[in-house]
């Protein structure tokens, strides 16, 4: 083979030569947020916790109200904040994760459908889903749908911490079709081939053979898309709906919003989103590592 300076030989110039591309060498990686979560020391969170509590201690110079104050502020506020804040957000993470999951399951039935219509339509709403902005269908799903409903003339109000639930649910099932989809598709084809020659129909053949194969498979990426949707449950606050955020900023109006409250209260909220999805990030790596399929 001749050589081509630059890849195989040593270059004659100093011109840079641009190498080849390698599209199998760069694969996205679609656990980088938990491996990134579960990467991180457990006393990550206090360390900058710290750090950020060196600026109210240098303001403190030019206010009345000390640190020490703030954080027996937070201190009486923390059991509020914990049960009517946190909890929801976690309320909010698993009605969100229960509809999104289901939904999804079924789209991503749908996207291997021997109708090519049903495919089609199911490819559709899974791109459309998954490549919106979260918050835009938070927004969406809050002015399109009603206050209220009107059932055989018994008014029915509907609370805006359920439109948050159903807005957070479709990127979610988004993205968990494409889970289901890419989990069957993955089983070797040969499996199906040789379920058709039993005379096993279809049905059969996807749930009886198929599908449990892919429960194992499915289960790592479905605890990072839910570690990820609790993470984003403070979008939610933009809303209006009282969840963790919002209510710590009611919380510091209350206390004359002095800025040495930012740190402990939203300090407080950082940890308690980490000491929740930091396990969750851990255990998916350990089951992505047992139930990886070897070829």
């Amino acid at each position: 083979m001749k050589p081509i300076p630059g890849i195989n030989a040593p270059a004659k110039g100093n011109m840079a030569v641009l190498k080849p591309y390698d599209a199998n060498k760069y694969v996205p990686d679609g656990y980088i947020f938990t491996r990134w979560v579960a990467s991180m020391p457990w006393w990550a969170p206090f360390l900058i916790l710290a750090v950020m509590a060196i600026w109210p201690a240098l303001a403190h110079a030019q206010s009345r109200f000390s640190t020490a104050e703030a954080f027996d502020a937070l201190w009486r506020w923390m059991p509020f904040l914990l049960k009517s804040g946190f909890f929801f957000n976690v309320l909010i993470s698993v009605l969100a994760m229960t509809i999104g999951t289901l939904a999804g399951a079924a789209l991503g039935l749908a996207q291997i459908s021997l109708h090519r219509p049903v495919r089609a339509m199911a490819w559709f709403i899974t791109q459309l889903f998954r490549n919106s902005p979260w918050l835009v269908l938070l927004f969406i799903v809050l002015l399109a749908f009603p206050f209220e409903v009107n059932i055989f003339g018994t008014v029915v109000r509907i609370p805006d911490w359920i439109k948050g639930v159903i807005g957070l649910s479709f990127p979610v099932m988004a993205n968990i079709s494409e889970v289901v989809r890419g989990a069957i598709q993955s089983v070797p084809t040969t499996q199906w081939e040789a379920a058709e020659s039993l005379a096993f129909s279809r049905r059969q053949i996807l749930w009886q053979i198929i599908l449990p194969q892919c429960y194992k498979r499915m289960l790592p990426p479905w605890m990072n898309w839910y570690a990820i949707l609790t993470m984003a449950t403070p979008l939610c606050s933009l809303l209006g709906i009282e969840e963790l955020i919002t209510l710590s900023r009611q919380a510091m109006e209350s206390e004359d919003n002095h800025p040495e409250l930012l740190v402990p209260f939203f300090g407080f909220a950082l940890l308690l989103f980490f000491a929740y999805c930091y396990p969750i990030a851990r255990l998916t790596i350990w089951l992505e590592r047992k139930f990886v399929v070897k070829l």
